[in-house]
């Protein structure tokens, strides 16, 4: 079935990919305030990713149930190229409504491209589903060097002005399309091959509504860790180049390396973590990967140099990356094929708003109060579902495909 085949090249369209995120969460706040000119609302411009990002996350997993997961994946590659062309002319002309709209189209890529999960855990059974969704996030290792490569040169001893940041934005369109290109030769969608495991076990069963699959044991609590984990990591991160930058009055080169210690620190030890996490079992590595955010995001309290940030951000993504990978798996494995998409995109929807809304008051926070809002409110976030997991509830195969 070509699984060992798709993983590879899935995994080299998450590196591709990886850098056109960092780009988005390097500059996004930095591009919103230049090309409008509103200091006051810096967190608008990674909120409107976020918010197009949760909007688009829900029919793009039920089409995926529908249509498959390679073509809603390659859409989402075209959205993305289209987006970052358009935000590169609104910071050459400097126009508001050009940037929203190549915001809104890059912002639903961005969620599109994050289902690519689900593709993942369709080629793999129960027992190395974990391992499975690892692999293929394990290309994103290569995109966190990738992207100060490609981006950190383009911003090397130049004046940041919002005409600066078109070819950067340009080189990110052409990034998606070489996503694009290796995505396409993913054969066969990785939905027949679950659908293949589905045939061996007998016929499989219909998709039950959202909120069925929603009242089963587990999912709630998963889908919470989720929440928490992704919003708090994607508000601190697309907020950490403007405290680089103007709070702590570093370079805005220097914000490359740091949003490339969080990408590192978010895929480096996938592999060993989808196998740690198909061992130990969900609900415990969850819990491990929320208090590794905690302890990141209430060191930026006391941390002000690059390197210093860099190793924050690495354990903010660390973190992350044991909860994420096991909230998905636990989720995975509560639901057949038929159901994965629309689950995991209405997690990711819910995701995204609440790490929009995140992005908005931690923007408001930051330029009001100060880096020790952000560190404070991030930390109690991340901290509290903690509480709510049982370690010794386990989900595994709990529904066959």
């Amino acid at each position: 079935m070509n699984v060992r085949r798709n993983t590879i090249l899935l995994a080299v369209a998450m590196a591709v990919y990886s850098s056109v995120l960092q780009l988005v969460a390097a500059v996004s706040s930095i591009t919103f305030v230049l090309v409008t000119g509103i200091e006051g609302l810096l967190g608008l411009g990674p909120a409107i990713f976020l918010v197009a990002s949760g909007l688009a996350a829900v029919p793009a997993g039920r089409l995926m149930d529908r249509l498959g997961r390679k073509p809603v994946i390659l859409g989402g590659y075209v959205m993305s190229s289209t987006g970052c062309c358009l935000t590169a002319l609104a910071t050459n002309l400097e126009s508001a409504p050009i940037l929203l709209l190549g915001f809104l189209l890059t912002g639903a890529a961005n969620g599109i491209a994050l289902l690519i999960r689900t593709a993942a855990g369709d080629m793999y059974p129960p027992e190395r589903r974990a391992r499975g969704i690892s692999y293929v996030l394990f290309g994103s290792v290569f995109g966190a060097i990738l992207g100060p490569a490609v981006f950190g040169p383009l911003f090397s001893d130049r004046e940041l002005d919002a005409a600066a940041l078109t070819v950067p934005w340009l080189a990110a369109a052409g990034i998606s399309l070489i996503a694009l290109v290796v995505v396409s030769l993913v054969r066969p969608d990785p939905r027949e091959i679950a659908l293949h495991f589905a045939r061996d076990d007998g016929p499989p069963p219909p998709a039950a509504p959202l909120g069925e699959i929603l009242r089963r044991p587990g999912v709630r609590p998963a889908m919470v860790a989720a929440l928490a984990s992704f919003s708090v990591m994607v508000s601190v991160m697309n907020l950490t180049g403007y405290v680089v930058v103007d709070h702590h009055q570093h370079h805005q080169s220097d914000v490359f390396p740091i949003i490339g210690a969080h990408v590192l620190g978010m895929y480096a030890l996938v592999l060993f973590v989808g196998a740690l996490i198909d061992r130990i079992g969900r609900p415990v590595a969850l819990a491990a990967g929320l208090l590794v955010m905690g302890a990141s995001t209430i060191g930026l309290l006391w941390f002000e140099s690059v390197p210093a940030t860099a190793v924050l951000l690495f354990g903010l993504g660390v973190g992350w990356n044991v909860s994420f990978v096991a909230a998905t798996a636990q989720m995975v494995d509560l639901t057949n094929v038929s159901e994965r998409g629309r689950l995991i995109g209405f997690n990711d929807q819910l995701a995204a708003f609440l790490g929009a809304g995140l992005a908005l008051l931690g923007g408001f926070a930051l330029d009001s109060i100060g880096v020790a809002a952000l560190a404070i409110g991030a930390t109690v976030l991340v901290a509290l579902p903690v509480f709510g997991l049982t370690p010794g509830v386990t989900t595994r195969g709990a529904v066959p495909d």
